[in-house]
């Protein structure tokens, strides 16, 4: 049953505890790639997540008025409908969920930081979450889950613009759906 979280705002991974998210997990991982060609496909490419995201099945824009929107589904049957917040090109990217059908959480916001590093960037995801106290014990027992998710999601993000040419992001790729 889809569950409508409580809306934050893109400042919630960053607050003290007491205004922001009661738990915040960052995990960071250099790619290969520049921070310009990260930014993009985060942001521009979102049905490209599913080929580099081994847990993302479905990544596509959803219509709706004011700030984009899109809906993500993961190995499992988990199941998203997101807002972004924040799109400050080529060092962040980040976005709330509105909708789920996953039990527990009361506001969960995702947020990616870009950082050049060399020729390539370090990408900081921080994941952050208020859901009751036992919620957020089995998060923090899952974090070694979600850091290796993270880092193949990184060595995959690195293959995947490894194979497509350095440019904008084209058409097919954007706003389309896609699956795997």
């Amino acid at each position: 049953m889809p569950r409508r979280l409580r809306p934050v705002g893109a400042d919630f991974a960053d607050g003290p505890a007491r205004v922001g998210a009661p738990l915040r997990m960052t995990f960071a991982a250099r790619t290969a790639a520049d921070p310009e060609r990260v930014h993009r496909a985060l942001a521009e490419d979102v049905a490209g997540w599913s080929r580099w995201f081994r847990a993302v099945t479905l990544a596509r824009p959803v219509a709706g008025a004011g700030r984009s929107r899109r809906e993500i589904r993961l190995v499992g049957g988990a199941r998203f409908v997101e807002t972004v917040m924040a799109v400050e090109a080529p060092c962040r990217y980040a976005y709330r969920v509105d909708v789920t059908n996953v039990p527990g959480p009361r506001a969960l916001l995702e947020d990616w930081r870009l950082s050049p590093a060399g020729r390539g960037t370090v990408v900081r995801w921080t994941v952050a979450v208020d859901a009751p106290a036992p919620v957020r014990r089995a998060l923090r027992l899952a974090r070694p889950v979600f850091g290796a998710g993270f880092r193949d999601a990184m060595r995959g993000l690195d293959r995947y613009l490894a194979e497509r040419p350095v440019g904008p992001v084209s058409p097919a790729s954007g706003p389309s759906t896609g699956t795997r």
